[in-house]
Formats: structure tokens, C-alpha cells, sequence
């Protein structure tokens, strides 16, 4: 840190100029002089390497509740073990009755005909068949696809859920909503799904009823198509990629038609004690299986009971439903069967490999300014003194005090040189790449994301919200400028670069405390929600809930190796004026 740089926050339109270099090559290449010639400039570009500080934080106690999908299934991380996630849910009918009312509910006679579950895979249109009926994928949200294309069942068991789950939490302020948090780490045993409410355990296992559901589920891409036949005409629909299930009629018939009248049938609130919900336990089939993320937040996701009932004319039967959606309370939970061990790791010295894993796995904390550094003074002089104040002396203007400028307009202060770009470059391990490919020939992590965010404000970095490449329809490809994707080099080196740019910029410009950043995995940049962590007693309160809804894990370098070619560092590349 001896040397001068200046960050200065982009124009709109140099800004732009920088995207496009980017977005052509998504690697990242030095723009000099070249435009003016170096004899006719008043600049020179410089790059240059700090240090900076990574290790592992190992998660647990995450909030499981309120989640934008579900993952449900089982998992075999090639590098870490198995993950299997289940789902508890409440349901909410569409329509209640009025309990002043004088008509049947159901009508006359009512009878069930079926029973249907049904909720969607996550999925996307890739284009139409033959017959020109419209095609899906579900490979962003499946996992475990084998390298030959086959998917692994495994076995499903659909219960009545008999635990309630409230929705505000009595422990904290009036009306504060109650957090439900993840425990999946074994301590009791790795067959029972658990969860913790901040106060007490869950085990959701003590607490089913009766067995609605037992089968063996192998997702699929393939929309199947309905015939809805009727005395007078048959009506052909096809559906999209979805768990689709029969459910037995006696169960549903004495839970809900015979309840016509009841007051549980009159309000969210008595139906909701009354009936608790389902509880999707999945398991391994034949020591293995996979893992598919549902969409129970669609309208399609519910449970609709087809019934008949008397006409009004005599001797007729005519035709109903009673839906329940999926809108109440859903839980994710997670049985973590890993073969590795995941720690704390040294917040001083930093670790040599780090571990990135989801479903209350592992994250990274990467400390930008660690220790002290020997910074040089203005007089030549050298002193010892914190790496971040190193920073902003070497960066900022000061007056003949040594002390900082501010301009009068903004308040922000006045810094030296330009800074054009900084990147975090991070290296995977090699081993990722000893795992199976896909079906295809991609490499085990190709599609892997590493999402940055500040843990200090537990929101992304300034650079996600200044990148425009948003892709809301594949998040593979959306945020690719501030978190970039995976690259290999032309010594089939694989690694990342995480944009901090802007972030730099905020803590030069206006004291910002952001100086640590928090690294974990995704599938789904585009999702910035997150999840607190319960009772933390650290830095870390929040990780993003994209990381709970991903069960796979990577390894990567970190800043304690002897390996310098794969450590981890942050580079700076900026513009020095030719005074």
C-alpha cells in the first residue's frame, strides 16, 4: 500500500463504455491509453495486489420460513455428502363458508369424486415439440441428474401435520412474526426433520398424523396432458413440469365435506387450528436420489377436491371443487449428512481452503483491511498503523494538518487518483473438477455462482446495484458484471471475480464500516432476500436466503496457502494523472 490511487464513482457514460468491454469478454481487460496515445496522455495506468484476510464461518440456526421456493428431495454432493430437505406447509382454503348462511356449503349429497395435489417444478420453456405442444426444462432447479442424463427417485411421504405453527412470535414486541430456524446438523439423529422457534425444538416427526401419501417421486421435464371429459365434449390441457399426486377421498371427505357447518370452516384463523398442515417428508431410495426446487407461491400449487353433488334438477348430479392453496406458513427443513467437517475458521491468519456450502452448510467472510500494514507518509516516512486507515491516507486528500478533505457540496471527501476497477479474484480448488460431469460434458461446478454481499448492512454490494446485466428469466446469466461466473483459463485454471469497485468507492467517499464481505453459493443471483441467523453472536446476523435454496456446495482457495498462484487477493487497477 504505497503506492496513490483515487476512486472516483464512474460516469453514466464511461460506466457503459466499461460494460460493454465486459460484456463482450466477461473477463477483464485493461483499457491504457491507447485511444489518445501515451505521449499525448496526462495519465498512467497502474494495477496493483492488496491483501486481504479470508476464513470459514460455519452456519446453523437459519430462518427457514418465508422463502421465495422449496427444495425438496435428496442431494449427493459429490464433495460434501448428503442433504436431504423436506417441507412442512399449512393450507388456506380459496372459499369459506358463512356460517349465517341457510344453503349446504356443499350442497346436497356432496360426494368426492378425487383428490388432487399438484405443485409445479420450477421451470423454463425451451421451445415446442412435433406435435407443437410447448416443451420445459427443469434443469435450473433440479439436482442430481446423472451424467447420463438418468434422475435418481426418491421416496416420498406425504402427513398430516400436526404441530401448529403460529404466525407471531409471543416471545418479541407486539405483532412481530414468528421465525422459524433451521437444525440440521445431526445432534439428535439424521432421520427426524427439526426446526427451532426460538425458544424451543421442533421435531416434526413427533408431531405427524396420519399418512396421506407413500411413493416413490422421479422429477421430470415431461407436461403430461388432462382430458376433462364431460357428456357432451372432452376438453385436452397440458400442464407444466409439476408434482402431481391422487390423494385418498375418505381422509379428505371426513376433513373437510363433513365439516360443512363447522365454524373451522369460517375463517384462516379456525381452519388453520383445526387442520395444520402437510408434512412432504422425502428419503433416500436405495441410498441415493435428488432434488427438485418447487414453486408452492404459484397459483397452480394447491390442493383442489373434485366433488359432486344433487342438481336442482331431480335425478342430476352436477360437478364442484373445493381448492386449498399453499399461502400459510411453509417450512424448509434440512438433514445434513456431510462427510466434512465444516468450522470456524482463523479470522487472523485467515484458512486455506474454504468452503461454500448450502442448506445450513458453510460461508466465507473475506476482511478487506486486515491488521496493520507499514504505510508510507507523505514525508517519505514510514509508520505501522491499520490496514484500512493505510487505505484512506493513501487514497484521500489531506490538508497541511493531515487531515482529510471533504468538498463543500456533498461531503464526501477528496480523493487522489482513479480508480478504474477492483476485483476480488478467487480460485476454485482442483478437485472440483475430479467430480462427474453433467450429461452434456460440463464441468460439476459450471453453473455455480458466488454470490458478495455486506455483512455489515446484510444487503448486496454497490456494485450488484450498479450492474444493468439483469436476466430475470435465467439467473445464470443475470449480475454477470459485479459476480462474475466461473471462467477457466487457458491452463484450465477455474476461478471468479467478485466486482468491488463501488463498494471501495463508498468506504473512500463516506466512511462506510462496509469492510468485510460475505461470500456464499447460489443459483439464484437475482434473489436478495435473506435469512436471519438465530441469536448470532458475531459480525454475521443474516445470510441471503439464495444460499438455503441451493443444496450444493463448492471449495475454493483461500488467503492462508502456500500456493500463490490460487490465493485468493484483490486487485486494483487505477489512474494516476501525469502531473
Amino acid at each position: 500500500m504505497k503506492k496513490t490511487f483515487n476512486a472516483l464513482k464512474l460516469s453514466g457514460i464511461f460506466l457503459l463504455m466499461v460494460i460493454s468491454f465486459i460484456a463482450c469478454d466477461k473477463d477483464f481487460s485493461v483499457i491504457d491509453s491507447d485511444v489518445l496515445g501515451k505521449e499525448n496522455s496526462n495519465f498512467t495506468t497502474i494495477h496493483d495486489t492488496l491483501p486481504v484476510t479470508a476464513y470459514n464461518k460455519k452456519l446453523d440456526s437459519l430462518q427457514i420460513n418465508g422463502l421465495a421456493s422449496n427444495l425438496l428431495g435428496v442431494y449427493i454432493d459429490p464433495a460434501y455428502g448428503k442433504t436431504t430437505a423436506s417441507i412442512v406447509a399449512q393450507l388456506t382454503p380459496t372459499t369459506f363458508q358463512l356460517t349465517t348462511s341457510t344453503t349446504k356449503f356443499f350442497g346436497e349429497n356432496p360426494a368426492i369424486d378425487s383428490v388432487i395435489l399438484k405443485i409445479p417444478y420450477f421451470n423454463r420453456v425451451t421451445g415446442t415439440d412435433d406435435d407443437g405442444n410447448t416443451t420445459y426444462t427443469i434443469q435450473d432447479s433440479l439436482y442430481g441428474e446423472g451424467s447420463d442424463g438418468s434422475v435418481n427417485p426418491f421416496k416420498l411421504s406425504v402427513y398430516k401435520n400436526n404441530y401448529f405453527l403460529r404466525d407471531f412470535d409471543p416471545s418479541s414486541g407486539l405483532g412481530a412474526t414468528q421465525s422459524y430456524y433451521s437444525r440440521a446438523d445431526e445432534t439428535v439423529n439424521n432421520t427426524d426433520n427439526f426446526a427451532l422457534n426460538g425458544s424451543s425444538v421442533i421435531n416434526f416427526d413427533s408431531n405427524k398424523g396420519d399418512l396421506l401419501l407413500d411413493t416413490v417421486i422421479t422429477p421430470s421435464a415431461k407436461s403430461e396432458e388432462l382430458w376433462e371429459i364431460s357428456s357432451t365434449d372432452t376438453v385436452k390441457t397440458r400442464i407444466v413440469p409439476q408434482l402431481r399426486m391422487q390423494l385418498d377421498t375418505l381422509f379428505w371427505s371426513n376433513t373437510i365435506i363433513k365439516k360443512e357447518g363447522d365454524p373451522v370452516l369460517s375463517n384462516s384463523n379456525n381452519f388453520n387450528d383445526y387442520f395444520r398442515g402437510l408434512y412432504f417428508k422425502a428419503e433416500a431410495q436405495n441410498e441415493n436420489g435428488s432434488m427438485v426446487l418447487l414453486n408452492l407461491a404459484s397459483s397452480e400449487a394447491n390442493i383442489t377436491i373434485y366433488y359432486s353433488k344433487d342438481s336442482t334438477v331431480e335425478g342430476e348430479r352436477t360437478q364442484s371443487t373445493y381448492t386449498l392453496n399453499f399461502s400459510g406458513n411453509i417450512l424448509n427443513t434440512f438433514i445434513n449428512d456431510f462427510n466434512v467437517t465444516l468450522q470456524n475458521g482463523d479470522e487472523t491468519l485467515g484458512d486455506e481452503k474454504l468452503y461454500l456450502k448450502g442448506t445450513e452448510g458453510s460461508m466465507a467472510i473475506v476482511d478487506l483491511f486486515p491488521g496493520s500494514v507499514e504505510c508510507e507518509n507523505e514525508d517519505g516516512s514510514i509508520s505501522t498503523i491499520p490496514a484500512l486507515d493505510c487505505f484512506l491516507k493513501t487514497y484521500r486528500k489531506t490538508d497541511t494538518n493531515d487531515n482529510f478533505i471533504k468538498e463543500n457540496g456533498t461531503g464526501d471527501y477528496i480523493l487522489k487518483q482513479l480508480i478504474n476497477d477492483a476485483q476480488l479474484i478467487i480460485y476454485e480448488d482442483e478437485v472440483m473438477q475430479t467430480y462427474p460431469k453433467d450429461s452434456i460434458g460440463n464441468d460439476y461446478s459450471t453453473f455455480d455462482r458466488i454470490y458478495a454481499y455486506d455483512i455489515d448492512s446484510n444487503q448486496p454490494t454497490r456494485d450488484y446495484f450498479f450492474d444493468i446485466t439483469d436476466n430475470t428469466t435465467q439467473p445464470f446469466n443475470s449480475k454477470f458484471i459485479s459476480l462474475g461466473q466461473r471462467i477457466k483459463d487457458d491452463k484450465n485454471v477455474a476461478k471468479y471475480k467478485i466486482r468491488l469497485t463501488e463498494h471501495l468507492n463508498n468506504i473512500l467517499l463516506t466512511d462506510s464500516t462496509n469492510t468485510k464481505i460475505g461470500l456464499v453459493l447460489s443459483t439464484n443471483v437475482n434473489y436478495t432476500n435473506n435469512s436471519q441467523i438465530l441469536q448470532s453472536d458475531d459480525d454475521v446476523t443474516a445470510v441471503p436466503a439464495a444460499s438455503l435454496l441451493t443444496p450444493r456446495g463448492t471449495i475454493l482457495y483461500g488467503t492462508n496457502t502456500s500456493n500463490e498462484g490460487r490465493k485468493m487477493r484483490l486487485e486494483i487497477f487505477f489512474t494516476e494523472p501525469n502531473n
